[in-house]
């Protein structure tokens, strides 16, 4: 979060008055019938996601209400913003709450469901850079894969490869001789049953009826998630212009903001700036839009968050009146 505040403040601290006040007029004169279809585009991406979740879970026996999916997830959306991987626990906590489903097998379907969507946003963002290598190819080259090579150099070294390979052969050696005490040791019991659940949740995947379904229901929830970038672009005069192939761009640049910072805060408007300065749009109107989507999305998802927060409380207290009674 405070790294997100950094980057507001990066963003907007050598912007002259004049152009302050231009991104204050593009709030002022959007077109906000346009970013109201972009969040509605968003409430349905969320509610395909639950209906996709429930597929996950239905191969374990379990058929929680959509109602309540819906609700754990827009919980965990909120509590992501305050602490990052927060939201996939809390969501799982609230299906304990409502349907006593075990957390380990909650958990282990949100992990398997995060590496599918994290697949597929691999497979988007090679196409995506394959069809506008002309434009994205230079930036990332420039821009992002050398600060990824410099962050991430130590993993080609040797060393570090032997290093991983001996930590793993003394963890299994230590598993392989001590592994009778540690099964009667009740951390070592609950780690056990979190691994149970995370294989389960990968099983799920494999036993679910009509995978098909869950493809679909995935290709859905990314074009509702194209749809809340580029319907925004309607929204200003300046982007009002611009392409499907600019909205893909967007959303997968600035995907890069939201795995990087709570909600993208602070990163996604200067990403999206930066993505739209490739398509001839002006800096002032590119970081506009990028605020324009960020807020839209952020607002829904405070909203429903904290909607659905009440819910569950409001919920649990008539159960603890009824049983009282």
């Amino acid at each position: 979060m405070a790294l997100g505040v950094l980057l507001i403040w990066l963003s907007v601290k050598d912007l002259s008055s004049n152009e302050k006040t231009e991104i204050i007029n593009s709030f002022k004169n959007a077109n906000y019938f346009w970013v109201f279809l972009a969040i509605c585009c968003g409430v349905l991406s969320h509610i395909l996601r639950s209906i996709r979740w429930r597929r996950l879970l239905s191969p374990m026996g379990y058929h929680p209400k959509i109602k309540n999916m819906f609700l754990a997830i827009m919980i965990g959306y909120f509590a992501n913003y305050a602490i990052p991987r927060l939201g996939e626990v809390s969501r799982c906590g609230v299906l304990n709450r409502t349907d006593k489903i075990p957390m380990n097998k909650g958990l282990g379907t949100v992990v398997t469901e995060r590496a599918f969507d994290l697949l597929i946003f691999l497979i988007i963002f090679i196409v995506t850079v394959f069809i506008e290598k002309d434009r994205i190819g230079s930036y990332l080259d420039t821009n992002i894969y050398p600060k990824l090579n410099d962050k991430f150099a130590f993993l080609s070294s040797s060393g570090f490869l032997y290093v991983i390979v001996g930590v793993g052969l003394v963890i299994f050696i230590l598993y392989f001789v001590l592994r009778k005490r540690l099964r009667k040791n009740l951390f070592f019991q609950k780690l056990e049953e979190v691994g149970e659940g995370f294989l389960h949740g990968i099983r799920s995947l494999f036993k679910m009826k009509k995978p098909w379904l869950f493809l679909l229901e995935t290709a859905g929830i990314w074009v509702l998630y194209l749809l809340m970038t580029y319907l925004c672009f309607f929204s200003m005069e300046g982007t009002s212009n611009l392409g499907l192939d600019a909205g893909l761009a967007t959303l997968v640049i600035g995907s890069l903001g939201i795995m990087v910072t709570p909600g993208g805060i602070g990163l996604f408007p200067i990403l999206v700036q930066e993505t739209l300065k490739l398509y001839t749009v002006a800096k002032i109107s590119g970081l506009a839009m990028g605020w324009i989507i960020w807020t839209s999305q952020t607002a829904m998802i405070l909203l429903l968050g904290a909607i659905a927060l009440f819910v569950i409380s409001f919920n649990k207290k008539i159960t603890q009146v009824n049983v009282n009674k």
